[in-house]
């Protein structure tokens, strides 16, 4: 699948191989450049996102996995995507699953609003959402965002998202913790704060990650405050987090501070929203991933075959079993 990019010499590159079928050759030939600057383009093509390749095609143990999951966790549907080879393509592999998922389900279902959080996946979820024209819909983050630049800061993502599809944007503008629970409570009692989690509370669709603990967290390497360690969250039985909040391994958000001073929707009114999609997968999320089954906090999961097949058997028993134990570093 081909889409729309900034760079139109790359674009047509990319359509003259993937689409008209034209060798490398051919295309050098025909442009009036080297084979080896057509190569780079249509490498580039595919890391950028101009160019995605959906296979026709699902492995019956993933299609029969989501239907086990829909029916023991009482969600609305299930995507559950092969486990590459390379952990590091699990986001991208997620994140397209996720695009196909959304896109899909805003052409069927009339959305005013949808909340967003943030993370790589959902980085790669909006990368992989078909562009569209929602002049009705309101995309906004769930959650406060990092005070430093960073690409998968929460503003930017909700605006990335809105821009693909021509929708508005609102922000939480605050930071994803305050300095105390008092001051969480003096920033939210503001007019304009009460307005904007009415409306985050009442969105009909939420796009939702999961983090752990490690440092392949980007809430744990740069949104974590200073005076908060995670062996203290460790301590308390934190498993992962959801919009900033840390949750133990029956999905209750476990008794610590941090919680209390966390600018995001709690997670007690994650259910007053319909469609509630978490999109994550990976080795090292495998605890978080079962917690927030257990607790029933997504309607909608979206996961790779081996961590999802582990999080369930760790959600029903307490086990990870042999054989649903995923069999590489992630």
């Amino acid at each position: 699948m081909l889409n729309l990019a900034d760079n139109p010499l790359e674009t047509r590159v990319a359509w003259l191989y993937f689409m008209e079928g034209m060798t490398q050759a051919d295309i050098a030939e025909k442009l009036g450049m080297t084979r080896l600057r057509v190569n780079r383009m249509l490498v580039e093509a595919r890391t950028s996102g101009l160019v995605s390749i959906a296979l026709n095609s699902r492995f019956a143990t993933c299609v029969e996995l989501e239907q086990i999951l829909i029916r023991e966790f009482d969600m609305k549907d299930a995507v559950i995507v092969p486990t590459p080879d390379n952990p590091d393509l699990i986001p991208v592999l997620l994140g397209q699953a996720a695009g196909e998922y959304l896109s899909n389900f805003l052409e069927t279902n009339r959305v005013k609003g949808l909340g967003l959080g943030w993370g790589a996946t959902l980085r790669e979820t909006i990368r992989n959402t078909r562009l569209g024209r929602y002049p009705d819909l309101c995309i906004n983050s769930m959650m406060g965002g990092l005070t430093h630049g960073l690409e998968l800061n929460t503003f930017e993502t909700a605006s990335s998202l809105a821009n693909r599809l021509n929708a508005e944007c609102q922000y939480l503008a605050a930071p994803i913790y305050a300095g105390s629970p008092e001051s969480r409570d003096i920033i939210l009692a503001q007019d304009v704060f009460r307005e904007t989690f009415e409306r985050i509370s009442s969105n009909d669709v939420a796009v939702l990650s999961i983090g752990d603990l490690s440092l392949r967290s980007l809430l744990i390497r740069y949104g974590l405050p200073r005076d908060v360690t995670t062996d203290e969250l460790v301590a308390l039985g934190a498993v992962g987090d959801i919009l900033g909040q840390f949750y133990d391994a029956e999905g209750r958000v476990i008794d610590h501070p941090l919680n209390l001073r966390a600018i995001a929707l709690p997670l007690s009114e994650l259910s007053r929203i319909p469609t509630v999609v978490l999109a994550s997968g990976g080795q090292n999320k495998i605890p978080a991933i079962a917690a927030a089954m257990k607790a029933r906090l997504a309607s909608v999961i979206i996961c790779d075959e081996e961590t999802a097949k582990a999080a369930r058997g760790l959600a029903l028993t307490g086990e990870i079993s042999r054989k649903s134990q995923p069999s590489r570093r992630q």
